[in-house]
């Protein structure tokens, strides 16, 4: 394995970490609807769990539709 392979690995892995992070701030920032933390009731709350655990599956949803694609 040589230099390049290694930086290349590396900076996959923050690349795919930075990705993911941007991906679930803007999925909570939608499920709040634009609201602020102040302005969030106890039903909005809920509604925001339900969109996660949707988002969650969804994401898990393609993960192994990709694994499929490779047979």
């Amino acid at each position: 394995m040589n230099l390049n392979q290694l930086v290349n690995m590396v900076v996959n892995t923050v690349m795919r970490r930075l990705v993911n992070l941007g991906v679930n701030k803007g999925i909570d920032l939608a499920t709040r609807m634009g609201k602020s933390d102040d302005e969030v009731t106890d039903d909005d709350r809920a509604q925001q769990a339900g969109a996660k655990e949707t988002a969650k599956r969804a994401r898990q949803a393609a993960k192994v539709t990709r694994r499929l694609g490779r047979f």
